[in-house]
């Protein structure tokens, strides 16, 4: 039976991708660093320890990674995260889970000090019980550390959770967790490189129109 399930924020309850991304190309721009759009997008979802080296080739430990990724936050608090909001049906769909008597989890690469505010303009923050952030783990998506994170903090037993996630990242470090994936195509990716999720929806709306059929709402009948 399910118990739980384990939600990513970033693109999956929140429309925030691309802010996250034109956050990090202008934290670059600033530093002296040009690089696109378009290499910076498809690696969100992954944490600075991963997006940094794969983009200038620095570490998020080094003083010059530590300044990018506090300058990067502050780019997207200060510019961008004021006019995002949440994908149609995500609160609905949160609501919906904890109706079924299912523990509402977040599992995500952002810091604990920016994931209150994600979460409000999700408009979700009232709703998560426990949270597990890019500070409760060592290394970030596709890595197991933060889902593995969640799994300890709920008390539940992986095989009794599934996760709700938007990129290949979400699928890889729930897969390496013990952990079901349901992926939503509403961060950006194709089913393509979606595949190993167990199931693929257009984003919380479209989870809530196929819920009863869906892997949650057929183990809770």
């Amino acid at each position: 039976m399910l118990k739980g399930v384990i939600f990513d924020v970033d693109g999956t309850l929140l429309d925030s991708n691309d802010a996250h991304a034109l956050s990090w190309v202008e934290a670059f721009e600033e530093a002296g660093y040009d690089v696109p759009f378009d290499v910076v997008r498809p690696l969100i979802g992954m944490g600075a320890d991963k997006l940094l080296p794969k983009t200038i080739g620095v570490s998020n430990d080094s003083d010059e990674g530590k300044e990018l990724v506090e300058r990067h936050s502050d780019i997207f608090q200060e510019r961008h995260l004021p006019r995002l909001g949440p994908f149609k049906g995500a609160r609905d769909l949160v609501r919906r889970i904890r109706s079924d008597d299912l523990k509402p989890l977040v599992a995500t690469s952002a810091r604990d000090e920016q994931l209150t505010k994600l979460l409000k303009a999700a408009h979700v923050e009232d709703l998560m019980e426990e949270r597990a952030t890019a500070s409760d783990a060592k290394r970030s998506k596709p890595d197991p550390d933060i889902v593995k994170a969640a799994i300890e903090e709920s008390g539940i037993s992986p095989k009794h959770l599934v996760m709700i996630g938007d990129t290949p990242y979400d699928i890889e470090a729930a897969a390496k967790a013990g952990v079901r994936t349901i992926a939503f195509r509403c961060g950006g990716w194709s089913d393509d490189k979606l595949k190993g999720a167990a199931e693929i929806y257009d984003g919380p709306s479209d989870l809530l129109a196929h819920y009863e059929a869906s892997a949650i709402g057929r183990e809770i009948q």
